[in-house]
């Protein structure tokens, strides 16, 4: 009997696609980090039982309603705001992700970025090698302090609750901003829950965290950086759609805000010619929220396993469409 056929739109690891392999007939893109170019990508669901994507796929509802056989997407991500979820639930297709996993080394990678952002490490590190470093002065390479600060947190979830764990060991006081107060959470963390406009005026570092959805898309625009401290820095490893980049850029430009850390786009990849990018106060790495050894692997197999279950006849072990059965 032919065995069902399955896509995955990116290079990965034989081992990790090995449980499949007795299962399932399999194609892998071999495009290395490049996107799947969208008419390739429509043309190989159109005869699969299951996709394995990333968050740069575009899984719309022309795509799945012209793959009658598809079964589950699995999502190598937490988001899946890149996939049409209501037209497949409609067409009875499991939605996966992989929650958790990625949550203590995001929240790393965020830490990362303030204390980069707030120590100038980067623009440090580029003095050195460009030979400027000729004498040392008092007030050579001076940053801000991270310790006895006050971090606000847009977004408290998984990651925001392990990027507060990282603040308690600066002695940091942490407010935070959600779509629902956890009360929970408060006491477990002594962190504080307060309106945005609130975090906002009261924050040295502002921490987005944001899922992109259709309330918190734009959410930092013009009027949200002015309400912030001029000595304040922003971070960003929620969603790039959650930011208004030009407005970043005026008020970073005007003093409005004093820096910021950003590891997701509106556009992704971001042009090495981009204002942001050429910014000293602004540290840019390329969406490496979850980009550790260990994580990585983790995510990919769990995006294994959800697929492995379903051409089991079993329930994924992450899926977000509840609504679907099997």
């Amino acid at each position: 009997m032919k065995k069902p056929y399955v896509y995955i739109t990116r290079n990965i690891p034989e081992e990790v696609i090995a449980p499949l392999k007795t299962l399932a007939e399999i194609n892998v893109w071999e495009g290395g980090n490049k996107k799947v170019p969208a008419d390739i990508l429509k043309r190989e669901a159109a005869k699969s039982i299951a996709l394995f994507t990333t968050l740069d796929d575009n899984i719309n509802k022309s795509l799945i309603e012209n793959s009658p056989n598809l079964k589950v997407i699995a999502n190598m991500a937490v988001g899946y705001d890149n996939i049409d979820v209501s037209a497949a639930t409609k067409h009875g297709v499991f939605i996966c992700n992989t929650p958790g996993i990625l949550s203590d080394t995001t929240a790393d990678l965020a830490f990362a970025l303030l204390m980069s952002t707030a120590r100038r490490i980067v623009e440090g590190n580029q003095f050195i090698k460009e030979g400027y470093w000729k004498d040392w002065g008092p007030l050579l390479m001076v940053g801000r302090d991270i310790h006895h600060k006050t971090l606000g947190i847009v977004g408290m979830g998984r990651i925001g609750e392990k990027v507060a764990k990282r603040a308690a060991g600066f002695d940091m006081q942490v407010l935070y901003h959600n779509r629902s107060r956890k009360e929970e959470v408060e006491e477990t963390l002594n962190v504080t829950y307060c309106t945005f406009e609130e975090l906002l005026e009261k924050s040295d570092f502002v921490v987005n965290l944001l899922p992109l959805t259709e309330e918190t898309k734009n959410k930092f625009d013009s009027t949200a950086f002015s309400k912030m401290k001029n000595e304040a820095i922003f971070i960003n490893v929620g969603r790039g759609l959650t930011v208004e980049e030009d407005d970043l850029l005026d008020a970073l430009n005007k003093g409005e805000i004093a820096g910021a850390g950003l590891d997701v786009f509106r556009q992704e990849p971001i042009s090495n010619q981009h204002p942001l990018i050429n910014l000293d106060q602004v540290v840019a790495v390329p969406h490496i929220g979850s980009a550790s050894i260990d994580t990585r692997y983790a995510m990919m197999r769990l995006a294994v396993q959800n697929i492995v279950n379903v051409l089991q006849g079993k329930y994924p072990e992450a899926y977000v469409n509840k609504d679907v059965t099997i």
